[in-house]
């Protein structure tokens, strides 16, 4: 398992852990949570190796492979599938030293080597290679293309794919889904559920991570919170906590300032001098309890469209494409205000055509397309984060819109998107993504649309951006087109849903575990018949009744493991509370000295208590490696 304890990290000038600790347990799968800038990419590197604590320690089980993402994918002319198998180094290794052998004509090395290869499953690792490709949606002729022929976003799905062939026992992924769609993102939610080793996963998708992982930590006052459950059930927890943490901020607040205020009277009068001084001490030592912020710093909102024409735009007998290559044909549809549509469709279908049609960046190849003469289009796709002014500040940027305008009421305005005090008036150009994504559209917002086009809004945007903008969403008053993988923000925005199949733009009668169900249909429709070869298959009955017999000398182990996770969990809850306990000046009174040492004697066998426990699990740990290593070689 992963332990860190009594964990500082910093980085430049600022701390992002201090004395933090926190157990991973081996085969549980953990969201990694908290805002921007708190540290969860840096805690990945730590564990990785790439960083250093400054203080505490941290131990991963020296003999784990670990597979992450890589950030940069070189212009390659190696063709995308030879690239996924390069993710499996032991693999290519392998493979390299069977060319030596052959060419040495080394009988003996080439048997090993052929024998190391079988052990790691070398014979089938093109077929599993490009399944994965293919369920990121790479078609069978590009996976044979070169690497330097796709952009940059299906190039990080190649980096993504190599991670996922990568034999590991931990796995690593930070935004995982950005640059993927729905149907790919159905899919990498079903591998990483049936992923069996070590999950940590950050991600600002909470339908993607719900779905997945069972622990939260959360990176918040430069501590690793441990949270049993999903993200839902996190933020119930939470929210529940930080109501008790501002009741014990707000009492402790009153005694700061009655204690100050005693303090502040007598402190130089000489009969109450000593008590003052008393005081003094003890409001010194008092500990800092943190208000319960859960205000989010993003407040968006969008103003009410200057007009509303009704239809915004009519479509009758529609076809459109790129030059002469049509990509959809016969669109009716008629947009009003009020209109809530999702675009669902697989990957290449045309749904991105269909806002470019709508955006007036296509034209319609036949058919009648009438937009309304009032028509005013806020277009939001990731392409126009391109067309900022790099060396502009986001102030400039609005106040080219807004020229009569006063300051203050544009910075007030860029404010609830982020962009408060000294953020308004810097350059562009360091921003990251989502800041940058989040200022395209804080100038969309501004320019009161009454159509809205949203392709891919959500990707770079922090789970706090993302409520702000579903909640506006939610009051606008004009229609509205989205495409997104993000399934809360289309589950809560939109009343309709079309799907984009086949050259058709159709209204699709279900929701999205409906169309979930619709693509593993179709894939399965697609999938071509296995055909037989003449071999002997696997006795099926033989293989389920080893696996109900591995189940059956599994199960009471890991039913302990179980048990002991829950006490554990117990101890550490308590461990807290006699933490809140001795931080209680109260207590170090005189009359308080019995339950004092009541408490400090309960803290020390709470902590042999969990030290013996973890130690327990790991031998149940060991014992079910044990187990399943023999059932591998059987």
């Amino acid at each position: 398992m992963i332990t860190i304890s009594h964990a500082q990290l910093i980085r430049g000038s600022k701390v992002l852990l201090d004395d933090a600790s926190v157990t991973l347990y081996p085969g549980h799968k953990v969201g990694l949570v908290g805002a921007n800038g708190t540290g969860k990419s840096s805690l990945l590197a730590l564990i990785m190796g790439k960083l250093h604590l400054d203080k505490g320690d941290i131990s991963v089980p020296a003999q784990w492979r670990i597979a992450t993402v890589a950030q940069e994918t070189p212009a390659l002319d190696m063709a995308a599938l030879e690239y996924v198998l390069d993710g499996d180094r032991e693999f290519r290794e392998l493979e390299s030293q069977l060319k030596l052998a052959e060419q040495r004509n080394d009988g003996n090395a080439i048997a090993d080597l052929h024998g190391k290869l079988d052990a790691i499953g070398a014979y089938s690792i093109r077929a599993r290679a490009g399944s994965l490709l293919a369920g990121l949606g790479f078609g069978e002729s590009q996976q044979s293309q070169p690497v330097k022929s796709f952009s940059g976003g299906w190039r990080m799905r190649l980096n993504l794919a190599q991670a996922l062939l990568c034999r590991s026992e931990l796995l690593l992924l930070d935004e995982p889904t950005n640059h993927l769609d729905l149907d790919t993102m159905f899919w990498l939610e079903g591998w990483l559920k049936s992923y069996q080793g070590t999950l940590v996963l950050i991600s600002h998708d909470r339908d993607f991570v719900d779905a997945i992982v069972e622990e939260i930590i959360h990176v918040e006052n430069q501590k690793l919170n441990f949270y049993r459950g999903n993200y839902t059930a996190f933020e119930a927890i939470r929210a529940e906590r930080m109501a008790q943490q501002q009741v014990a901020y707000e009492k402790q607040q009153r005694e700061r300032s009655h204690m100050q205020s005693y303090v502040d009277r007598f402190r130089y009068k000489a009969s109450k001098a000593r008590q003052a001084q008393s005081r003094l001490k003890a409001l010194e030592k008092m500990t800092e309890l943190l208000p319960a912020a859960v205000d989010n710093p993003f407040q968006m909102e969008f103003r009410p469209p200057s007009a509303l024409p009704n239809p915004l735009v009519m479509m009758e007998n529609v076809a459109v494409g790129y030059g002469d290559t049509t990509i959809l044909n016969s669109v009716h549809l008629n947009l009003v205000p009020g209109a809530r549509i999702g675009l669902l469709g697989r990957n290449g279908a045309g749904k991105s055509t269909f806002i470019k049609l709508l955006a007036g960046q296509l034209e319609p190849q036949r058919g009648k397309y009438q937009p309304n003469p009032g028509l005013n289009i806020g277009y939001f796709a990731q392409h126009q984060v391109e067309y900022l002014r790099l060396d502009d500040t986001p102030l400039q940027h609005l106040q080219r819109l807004a020229p009569e305008q006063r300051e203050q009421e544009l910075r007030d305005f860029l404010g609830g998107f982020g962009f408060q005090g000294d953020m308004a008036l810097s350059p562009v150009r360091p921003f990251s993504g989502g800041e940058k994504a989040r200022l395209v559209l804080a100038l969309l917002v501004w320019q009161r649309p009454n159509l809205l086009l949203l392709d891919e809004p959500t990707n770079h945007l922090d789970l706090e951006m993302r409520h702000a903008l579903t909640v506006a969403l939610q009051d606008f008053e004009g229609a509205m087109v989205i495409v997104s993988h993000d399934r809360h923000l289309l589950r809560l925005t939109c009343d309709d849903y079309y799907l984009v199949d086949s050259g058709k733009v159709e209204h699709f009668a279900g929701d999205l575990e409906d169309y979930h169900q619709w693509l593993l249909d179709a894939a399965k429709a697609a999938k071509p018949q296995p055909q037989t070869d003449g071999k002997p298959q696997q006795d099926k009955k033989q293989q389920k009744r080893q696996e109900a017999e591995l189940r059956q000398k599994l199960s009471p182990l890991k039913k302990q493991q179980g048990k002991l996770e829950d006490e554990q969990q117990k101890v550490t809850e308590r461990l807290a509370e006699l933490e809140n306990l001795l931080a209680d000046t109260e207590l170090y009174a005189e009359q308080h000295k019995a339950r004092l040492t009541e408490v400090l004697a309960e803290r020390t066998t709470l902590n042999q208590k969990l030290e013996q426990s973890e130690l327990s699990w790991l031998e149940l740990q060991e014992q079910i490696d044990s187990i399943e290593l023999a059932a591998t070689s059987a």
